[in-house]
């Protein structure tokens, strides 16, 4: 794949020399990320004011900058227009701002109880079938808008395979759990034997039924999704994995082919965007955003109302400008690009949905409706319908609790031989002996 224009112009501005196996190895992306102002500067060839430079630098003590020169090399800089950087969506996504130092009174470091609800260091269990589990602290990127700003750059919060130990004896005492949500950080900085190891000892575990992955890595290091780590991930089915594109500009070339690697394994893939002011606060972004999505086999699954995480009052915007961008899509586009808008509420409440109203109001015999168009219909309430009363004594239940798999239909007799999903040719009669015939007959059906 050929370097795009601006990737060469950084790729020249590097001190060594760089070729395609470099630019497209994700171990030198990870080497070579930009973390100060001046190799910014540098490789954009682009020169930010005296004070701003000043207040980036101030930032950057508290809240650290990484970038990868992947990622950077999507921000677009118009030499005719020298402010026009500012307002690119993935250098407001990427690059330290002041106003991360404004914290409000309501702004918190844990915003979720994700360490209050922490039964084990590094794993909360929140909900009462599933868990999440930090097993890394490293990010290919520090997004400027991260929830867990807390535990950017601490040496200390990085999890230990004794940690991780203890997560995974956790989750085997609790027959519970049956789904395990694996992010950090970003799982997938983590070295494939690494990673592996992780998910052969959860699959060992038999009530742990789905594992997912919340990663990053195919917006802002999508070299990360080698052929090797793919097969080694196909291993581990049922596996879900969630990504998060925030604006149609990430969705370059290089994603497509992570995405489609993915995708190719069986692994179905799901994105969770937060909704970030002045990035992507507009029905036009957001619905180009899921149609670009769902055309790469990627089910847009939640749109995030941005977190009261400390730093993030200049991303946050109104709940109704996210109501405005679900009117804007419900009905408007295919139900498959449509995400469930939700705000995870502060003090560990979990994901609550947040829709327009479209049930409008309800009497005992209907219930009055709105669609997207604003036409109001009513639906008829069924009067004859009798609720199942149910005593709660599942085990002996003889009304509809019945969840074991249905046994599959099978065919016999000469219906057996007539079907097309049967290979079997020839029937034997039992008793019979085929031994006198002097021959054996293969596929042969006893009946």
């Amino acid at each position: 794949m050929p370097f795009s224009e601006s990737q060469q112009q950084i790729i020249d501005r590097f001190d060594t020399v760089i070729d395609h196996a470099h630019w497209h190895d994700w171990k030198w992306q990870i080497k070579h990320c930009i973390r100060d102002i001046a190799t910014f500067e540098t490789l954009l060839n682009y020169s930010f004011p005296e004070k701003q430079r000043k207040d980036i630098e101030k930032t950057i003590q508290k809240f650290p900058m990484s970038i990868t020169p992947y990622y950077l090399s999507l921000i677009q800089v118009d030499p005719n227009e020298n402010d026009s950087i500012e307002n690119d969506p993935i250098f407001k996504q990427s690059v330290p701002s002041v106003q991360e130092l404004k914290i409000m009174d309501w702004d918190m470091k844990d915003p979720l109880h994700e360490d209050i609800d922490s039964p084990v260091p590094g794993l909360t269990h929140r909900y009462p079938d599933r868990v999440l589990f930090l097993v890394s602290n490293t990010c290919a990127m520090y997004c400027r808008h991260c929830t867990r700003k807390r535990k950017v750059g601490d040496i200390d919060s990085i999890p230990d395979r004794e940690r991780i130990e203890a997560g995974i004896k956790y989750i085997a005492d609790h027959k519970i759990v049956r789904d395990v949500l694996l992010s950090g950080g970003d799982p997938l900085l983590l070295s494939d034997e690494y990673l592996d190891w992780i998910l052969t000892e959860l699959r060992k575990i038999k009530h742990v039924e789905i594992i997912r992955i919340g990663t990053r890595v195919p917006v802002v290091l999508p070299y990360r999704i080698t052929d090797e780590l793919v097969a080694m991930l196909k291993k581990h089915h049922p596996l879900f994995l969630n990504t998060q594109f925030n604006h149609p500009r990430e969705m370059t070339d290089s994603s497509r082919k992570a995405l489609a690697k993915l995708a190719d394994a069986g692994i179905p893939l799901g994105n969770q965007s937060v909704l970030l002011n002045e990035v992507n606060d507009c029905p036009r972004i957001m619905k180009s955003l899921v149609h670009k999505l769902v055309q790469n086999r990627v089910r847009p699954y939640y749109l995030y109302q941005c977190d009261l995480s400390e730093g993030l009052s200049h991303f946050r915007t109104s709940v109704g400008k996210g109501i405005e961008i679900m009117e804007s899509l419900q009905g408007h586009t295919s139900g498959l690009c449509v995400p469930t808008y939700v705000i995870d509420a502060p003090g560990g409440g979990g994901k609550i949905p947040v829709m327009p109203n479209y049930l409008i109001s309800w009497s005992t015999n209907k219930v009055i409706l709105r669609n997207y168009e604003g036409v109001i219909t009513t639906y008829q309430e069924p009067r004859t319908y009798v609720p199942t009363t149910c005593d709660r004594n599942c085990e002996k239940c003889s009304l509809e609790l019945k969840l074991q798999d249905a046994d599959e239909y099978k065919a016999i007799g000469i219906e057996r031989l007539l079907c097309d999903y049967e290979e079997s040719y020839s029937m034997t009669p039992e008793g019979h002996e085929k031994a006198t015939h002097g021959y054996q007959q293969e596929e042969a059906v006893i009946v």
